[in-house]
């Protein structure tokens, strides 16, 4: 997920030029390919195995949906466009800069841009931000960034506009002014307001609680035109965007297509074969089986990959039965062979073992290892001591929530039968792609354990551990701290490292904070995952997007050629 100032040391790769082509006629094209700017016009589709969580920015809050908004919402600051950490830096949007602080940045204050609009040609104003944030407090709607609800003062009982009404800790003095007060110090506010739960909506129109997530109201480049969940999404231009007002978004070609609902496979096949108006196609990262496919030299030239800058792990609910147990986590720990989890990826091409939760591209990761094996193979024998010491000598079963996408549950089959070889029997139970983060991320539906991922807001340890374990931030939806976990030394230490004004005393706070807590197992750390996408012949501008889970970055892709 999501929004950053900058990452330093991503080494990400947009690989070598692509030859135009059409189907006849006269063409504008572009001779750079790839890695050049891509004309204006076409259609450019998307090949999709699911669908997006939820076209509502206030609910979605993964890398691929984060990715799409961009294109139909804007919010008062961006991440910019680019490889490694130009890409990943963070930059004005809707806001004239990246806002004032007070002296202790307590306050922040925003500017808003002339000649903003809805799609219906209606200005944007301060308000229309300020109602964009209040309704992520709706608990209806509380599934996206967690952010505004941690942050902002005064926000206790408060859910949202359609219950509570006015949210004081948001001031409008006048349109184009936008003041929010903080419950603490925060430098790293900037970033904040280009979450999601941001995006601004018109308070004077009819926006309901779901109305926007069948028929979004646009800010940015694109509107939708037609939606069929679970099918296709089409976008085409927004008429009221001007593009002078906007440094980030390109909006090269007329129209999106997205076809969702494919087989991974399907998608594979249909992007090496390079057919018809697949030659105007991306996708997301190919399958381990296609690997193998995508080695000749004519395929390696319209090869993207990069870090995703992420990890995948396994968490444990805390407040389940034996999970509550620190020794059984531990002895999970020890078990799970995570070479099997990563060649169930597709091996060393698509996913490095992870030992800590922050992964790589974090400034401050520490490295170690708490549970080592021989070969990261898993240490069953270990396992089976501690669930004696934890008065389980016979094992016991568990139940784990995963995605029901084959790589998914290649990951749960090699955990499943790892822990097997301690006597920890695991059941699978298979959620909707779709849903599955608003399913483990509301407290009342989660089962023992799930397999998921983080990605960094921005870089720092501050915007990966807070989520994901500290015990004041588990909320009955939208909870990203899966785990339930709550321990009153982490929460203090978060505390502590967050008021540092160091940056590197906190980026190496944050590393040992990471130490401490994996030494009480809540979560299992997996994989650092990465991506290796095959793009359409007639694609142009595509790279791989540390902030989007290495994805290519829609704002800036297009096509190398158009018939006119």
């Amino acid at each position: 997920m999501k929004k950053r100032y900058a990452i330093l040391g991503i080494a990400l790769t947009a690989t070598l030029a692509l030859t135009g082509c059409s189907a006849g006629g006269s063409t504008t094209e572009n001779t750079v390919g790839v890695s050049g700017e891509p004309v204006t016009g076409g259609t450019l589709n998307v090949l999709a195995n699911a669908d997006f969580s939820h076209l509502d920015p206030t609910m979605g809050f993964d890398g691929g949906v984060n990715n799409f908004y961009r294109l139909i919402y804007r919010t008062l600051t961006t991440q910019s466009t680019g490889e490694g950490a130009e890409g990943t830096e963070m930059v004005p949007d809707l806001a004239t800069d990246l806002g004032t602080p007070n002296a202790d940045a307590t306050e922040w204050t925003f500017t808003l841009k002339d000649d903003i609009f809805f799609e219906d040609g209606t200005p944007i104003t301060s308000a229309d931000v300020k109602f964009g944030v209040e309704r992520g407090f709706d608990p209806a709607l509380s599934a996206g960034s967690p952010y505004a609800r941690i942050l902002l003062a005064d926000t206790d009982g408060y859910q949202g506009p359609y219950i509570s009404g006015d949210l004081s800790s948001i001031q409008t003095p006048d349109e184009k002014t936008i003041i929010f007060s903080l419950n603490k110090s925060y430098a790293d506010f900037p970033s904040v307001v280009g979450q999601n739960s941001f995006v601004p909506f018109p308070v004077d129109g009819d926006v309901t609680v779901t109305s926007p997530d069948k028929q979004p109201i646009a800010s940015g480049p694109y509107r939708v035109e037609k939606y069929e969940r679970g099918s296709k999404l089409t976008l085409v231009r927004n008429e009221f965007w001007d593009a002078k007002t906007d440094d980030v978004r390109k909006a090269y070609p007329d129209s999106f297509v997205w076809t969702f609902g494919l087989d991974g496979s399907t998608i594979d096949e249909r992007m090496i074969a390079n057919q018809n108006t697949d030659k105007n196609a991306i996708a997301g990262s190919v399958q381990a089986a296609s690997i193998s496919r995508i080695q000749t030299d004519a395929i390696k030239a319209r090869t993207i990959d990069g870090i995703q800058g992420c990890t995948t792990y396994m968490t444990m609910n805390t407040t389940k039965e034996n999970m509550s147990n620190p020794l059984v986590r531990q002895a999970i720990s020890y078990a799970i062979d995570k070479t099997s989890v990563q060649a169930g990826t597709g091996g060393t091409l698509l996913a490095d073992v992870a030992n800590t939760m922050l992964p790589p591209t974090v400034a401050g990761q520490a490295d170690f290892n708490l549970y080592p094996s021989e070969g990261n193979a898993g240490d069953p024998e270990k396992a089976k001591e501690l669930l004696a010491e934890a008065g389980l000598p016979n094992g016991f079963e568990f139940t784990l929530d995963i995605r029901n996408q084959p790589k998914m549950q290649a990951q749960a089959e090699a955990v499943q039968q790892s822990l097997a070889k301690a006597g920890i029997t695991v059941k699978f139970n298979l959620i909707d792609t779709a849903t599955y983060y608003e399913v483990i991320g509301t407290t009342s539906q989660q089962n023992d354990a799930a397999i998921t991922g983080w990605c960094p807001d921005w870089s720092t340890g501050a915007t990966f551990l807070p989520p994901l374990f500290d015990g004041r931030m588990i909320f009955d939806k939208g909870n990203s701290n899966v785990a339930q976990f709550n321990d009153a030394a982490v929460n203090s230490r978060i505390d502590e490292i967050n008021a540092m004004t160091d940056v590197n005393e906190a980026n190496a706070a944050w590393g040992a904070l990471d130490e401490q807590i994996l030494a009480l197992a809540p979560d299992v750390p997996l994989l650092y995952e990465k991506t290796v996408m095959v793009v359409g012949s007639n694609i142009a501008g595509a790279y791989s997007h540390a902030g989007f889970s290495g994805g290519i970055d829609y704002v800036s892709v297009g096509l190398a050629s158009v018939s006119k």
